[in-house]
């Protein structure tokens, strides 16, 4: 009998083809290897046409986010109001600027930023003259805050709002496209998100100047002149052409892939119901017409367990049969690196870390590998 394990089934792996590989050759064979290029043209146009608003081609979704907060005025002794329930390179980001994080839980409705707790600190900041120089929401695993909610909060106060939409490319709410639901956004094109370039990510900005500023900000600050002339910082953040052709390619795809990851989270739902493992929720705002799913990415499908050990033993029976998955993000505020970070913080975030997992969710996954996971966690309760 072999003792072989079944074929590695990966969390979020690449879902790539033909026709990545036909633009990425095209634009090798054009001779287009240096930074800029058509094809970055092209894919900043693409991102325009999908979201509504100017982009800008970065190589990565952290330098877009940099970036952004610059572009709001955040600098040496300012705060910045962020979710304690995301990646860390939201919070790092802000630490780039030399400006503080402060750090907001979450709702339950979207796992994203709580309103009312974003509404109290901004209460107390105020009553104390100290208003934070910028908010940035995350919108998590695919899913879009309650900008209903969070954005009239913020224009009350007259503080910028950027949207970290990092994982939710694609997704929509009210009609309205991730990333461009706040003053300035971010998305990225990381190997794991539901497009890729590899590497990458674009900030996507509400008018020409503003995007026509982070662009020079992201090619070293470079004059219009023939010798290389500087009056300010700038950064070397650019996408490179061949990243941006892949990417190309990936927006042509992109429905089919949200659709495929839909799906799979149907199959999901489906294989959980009536046995206890309560699957993620989907805000009411990403309904389209009788499709409760239609307006998000359905990047990562997420579930939370009665508690931490019924968690614990489906993620350790998940790995003895080759399957890889993640428990949800660990909360910045529980982090070493942000030990005393002030904020507003109930919980919840840390109950989610404690109970969840992020299970395989690729668009390119096949039946028979949902079924697969499906049948490993149920073996595990």
């Amino acid at each position: 009998m072999s003792d072989a394990q079944p074929p590695r089934i990966l969390l979020s792996q690449p879902d790539v083809g033909d026709l990545e590989r036909q633009y990425l050759l095209a634009a090798f064979d054009g001779g287009w290897i240096a930074p800029a290029g058509p094809d970055l043209a092209r894919f900043e146009l693409g991102l325009t046409e999908l979201t509504g608003w100017p982009a800008v081609a970065l190589s990565s979704g952290t330098a877009a986010l940099h970036l952004a907060l610059l572009s709001c005025g955040v600098g040496p002794g300012d705060d910045v109001l962020l979710p304690t329930f995301t990646f860390v390179a939201s919070a790092n980001a802000v630490m780039y600027t030399g400006a503080s994080p402060r750090f907001i839980d979450s709702d339950l409705r979207s796992w994203n930023m709580a309103p009312e707790l974003l509404e109290k600190e901004l209460v107390a900041l105020a009553g104390r003259n100290e208003l934070p120089r910028a908010v940035m929401t995350v919108d998590l695993y695919g899913l879009c805050a309650d900008y209903d909610a969070l954005v009239p909060i913020c224009e009350r106060y007259e503080v910028p709002l950027i949207e970290d939409a990092a994982e939710a490319l694609g997704s929509t709410t009210t009609g309205r496209p991730a990333g461009t639901l706040g003053d300035v956004g971010i998305v990225s094109f990381n190997g794991n998100k539901i497009a890729t370039t590899s590497g990458g990510g674009a900030l996507l900005a509400g008018d020409d100047a503003l995007a026509d500023r982070v662009r020079y900000l992201a090619t070293q600050a470079r004059q219009p002149t023939v010798h290389y002339e500087h009056t300010e910082v700038g950064f070397n953040y650019r996408l490179s052409n061949l990243l941006a052709a892949i990417g190309s390619a990936q927006l042509q795809r992109l429905p089919q892939m949200m659709e495929r990851r839909r799906e799979i989270h149907r199959h999901y739902r489906n294989g959980f119901a009536q046995h206890g493992v309560e699957l993620m929720p989907v805000p009411a705002w990403h309904r389209i017409g009788n499709d409760p799913l239609g307006g998000w990415n359905g990047w990562l499908t997420c579930v939370v367990f009665a508690d931490g050990a019924a968690r614990d033993a489906a993620m350790r029976r998940l790995e003895a049969q080759n399957i890889e998955s993640r428990p949800l993000w660990k909360p910045m505020h529980l982090q070493p690196l942000f030990d005393g970070a002030p904020g507003q913080i109930d919980g919840t975030a840390e109950s989610l870390f404690a109970r969840g997992l992020c299970l395989p969710s690729s668009s390119a996954l096949a039946d028979d590998d949902v079924q697969r996971v499906i049948a490993t966690v149920l073996a595990a309760s």
